[in-house]
């Protein structure tokens, strides 16, 4: 039986209050009274994009560094006022954008917006936390550095992207994460942390206009002059034959590997046929064709399926296998037939009938929460999807055809230019 829901329940253009502030920040707001709390997420143009080969890793060590102090409060002067009242808030950083989330009682929003601001405006990068954070990332880039699955994603992304910067690790390395000093990351937060391209979502028990009046109080007034622009990304170097690398660690009781190629991008008009035909190939139930193939019937994989990642630039398409070092050679010679045969032939009229129900059917269990809803306006705004995004859905899940999936298939799945990557013993 189809499944359908009632659209004025999810998130469009007649509940989405969009505003800009006085110093060019967007404020997205919309109300959810059925809960006495309120979520908050954005972004701003300061991801890993602007960081130099030698610094690696700088920008996300800026914003893991944001909360450690300001000018006004200590790192635990910060934790303590937001544990005091039951709220959070978090920075995180990648290729494009620094993000940050937040939640709270709707009383607290004053001083959940007032902490952000603080952190984005004036961090302190006080010297004993800065090494103190420097000596967890070490530590982190020390287990990535052990670990299988985390050594095939590097190595994929590498030969995937050459010479384009999806190909480094926002993470850095253990050198340049040494290398980076606290004037270098006052330099960076002075360049390209400012309100233009800022946008920051609020959804909760607050009317609209009420939540942009907050926004506009304690951050309308932050200017940065010369706050530098986002460089270009730089076109994609096609991938001409397979490419093969396998990464060395012993005493590894299993291999990982990344088979894939590039996918669309998140505002491509394939990307639904892509997304549908990818649930199809190794999501769906236990984990798809992949899963079944693999994991399933031929039990040569601790896991495996397939994804896909679809952002502002190109995007990935690729499967993932966790395998016993002694089945890697078979396991990869049954992807790549499961990819000759998706190739050839697509979906079944069932699998995407199935796919397309999922699909339907779990959008209003995501929009659930405000933390949903604040993704869900966050994304549309990011990817330029519409206000009424959300209210097409259906019928954009729905119009997908089993042609559609198969055009997707073939313009991306070459498997005469695949990118396999592994790592283990």
């Amino acid at each position: 039986m189809a499944t359908s829901f009632a659209k004025p329940s999810l998130p469009g253009p007649k509940d989405i209050f969009q505003a800009v502030l006085s110093n060019g920040i967007t404020v997205l707001a919309r109300s959810n009274f059925n809960s006495p709390s309120v979520s908050m997420g954005g972004h701003l143009p300061a991801g890993a994009i602007f960081e130099s080969d030698e610094k690696l890793g700088l920008a996300d060590f800026v914003a893991s560094s944001l909360m450690r102090g300001t000018q006004t409060r200590s790192f635990d002067a910060i934790y303590n006022e937001l544990e005091s009242v039951g709220a959070s808030l978090g920075f995180d950083s990648g290729v494009h954008n620094a993000s940050f989330g937040g939640r709270s009682l709707v009383e607290d929003l004053p001083l959940l917006l007032k902490l952000l601001a603080e952190s984005l405006q004036t961090p302190a990068f006080p010297k004993d936390e800065i090494e103190r954070l420097r000596a967890q990332l070490l530590t982190g880039l020390a287990i990535r550095a052990q670990d299988t699955a985390d050594m095939a994603d590097m190595a994929f992304d590498q030969m995937l992207f050459r010479e384009h910067p999806y190909s480094r690790p926002s993470d850095g390395f253990p050198e340049t994460i040494q290398s980076i000093t606290r004037k270098d990351m006052k330099d960076f937060h002075r360049r390209y942390f400012g309100p233009r391209g800022m946008v920051i979502a609020i959804v909760g028990a607050i009317h609209p206009k009420k939540a942009v009046e907050e926004a506009e109080r304690v951050l309308g007034g932050w200017q940065v002059s010369g706050q530098v622009d986002a460089p270009l990304l730089p076109p994609l170097k096609p991938v001409r034959k397979t490419m093969r690398h396998h990464h060395t660690l012993t005493g590894k009781s299993q291999s990982d590997l990344i088979i894939g190629m590039t996918g669309p991008r998140r505002k491509d008009p394939e990307y639904m046929a892509a997304s549908l035909g990818n649930s199809a190939l190794g999501q769906f139930g236990m984990m798809g064709r992949i899963g079944d193939v693999v994991r399933e019937k031929s039990g040569l994989a601790y896991y495996a399926y397939s994804s896909l990642h679809a952002g502002v630039g190109p995007g990935t398409w690729e499967v993932n296998a966790g395998v016993n070092p002694a089945n890697l050679k078979k396991a990869i010679g049954l992807i790549e037939k499961e990819l000759r045969r998706f190739v050839k032939s697509g979906v079944t009229k069932e699998e995407l009938a199935d796919s397309q129900a999922n699909y339907i059917g779990r959008l209003p269990l995501s929009l659930e929460s405000n933390s949903g809803v604040v993704s869900a306006i966050l994304n549309i705004e990011r990817y330029d999807l519409g206000m009424d995004y959300y209210h097409r859905y259906e019928s954009l899940v729905r119009s997908v055809t089993r042609g559609d999936v198969l055009e997707a298939a073939r313009k991306y799945i070459d498997s005469d230019r695949l990118v396999i990557a592994t790592a283990g013993p």
